[in-house]
């Protein structure tokens, strides 16, 4: 039973050795992260602190601080309850949630071409076609670059957004026809900016699609450009925060050495 056990220890031995990359897909969390417009900047107010000039009432052994961030802020989880009221909050994911075989689907080339690419059907099943079949309960990664914009908005000279993003048959396709378990993307959306920026009622049905069928997406990823097409694992890292809809997440990848 001791060496059974030894088995787990032997395995984080190995990943964290030769052979291995780690590639972190979070962007830094600070008042700069990028993130969806309708967002206050992250602030911070310094609570207690250890640094000579301190104010006495604020002097401890320690520094705290008291953060305040939007939920959906930065790389961060969308679970099932922010856009379904029936759905999952963050204290009911599952720790088996958290861990993912990854796949990349690289439409970089596309995106640098056509800002509002839409990922469809098509693509994934080219994507297969060269990469094999998608693993059931995959998290599967839409890699456009969009992390290395300023602005994830990519507002044209009169301020209209400009992003790629997921059709909903694509991600009908993923979920009814190879049973994924999450998305994710390095927009802030999930749908493309000529979609939500819509008048109608509903101008994210890619998103309320997802997080209808109780899974989780991770927004506002970043380095997808370090990860394979195929063979690498994802942890996505978030609170188990009770009623919470979403939030900053730490999310990364471990793939096998180039």
């Amino acid at each position: 039973n001791i060496m059974a056990n030894l088995k787990l220890w032997d395995f984080v031995k190995e990943v964290k050795g030769t052979g291995y990359k780690w590639v972190d897909l979070t962007h830094e969390l600070s008042p700069e992260t990028p993130h969806w417009y309708g967002f206050k900047p992250l602030e911070g107010k310094l609570l207690f602190d250890y640094r000579e000039g301190t104010p006495d009432d604020m002097m401890a052994p320690m520094r705290c601080i008291q953060y305040s961030v939007a939920s959906q802020y930065g790389t961060h989880v969308d679970v099932p309850l922010h856009f379904w009221g029936d759905g999952r909050d963050m204290s009911k994911i599952t720790v088996k949630e958290l861990v993912y075989p990854l796949v990349v689907v690289d439409k970089s080339k596309e995106c640098a071409e056509n800002a509002e690419f839409t990922m469809t059907v098509a693509d994934l099943e080219k994507w297969e076609s060269e990469n094999g079949r998608i693993p059931e309960g995959a998290f599967v990664a839409f890699r456009s670059d969009w992390h290395k914009k300023s602005n994830l908005d990519n507002p044209d000279e009169s301020g209209n957004p400009h992003y790629p993003g997921w059709s909903v048959d694509a991600i009908k396709w993923l979920v009814e026809e190879r049973n994924i378990g999450a998305i994710g993307h390095e927009p802030a959306d999930t749908d493309p900016s000529y979609v939500t920026t819509r008048e109608d009622a509903y101008p994210y049905p890619g998103e309320q699609y997802i997080l209808e069928t109780d899974r989780i997406q991770i927004e506002v990823m970043r380095n997808l450009d370090q990860v394979p097409a195929v063979g690498a694992m994802i942890v996505c890292a978030f609170p188990k925060l009770k009623d919470g809809t979403g939030f900053p997440a730490r999310c990364f990848a471990i793939c096998p050495e180039d």
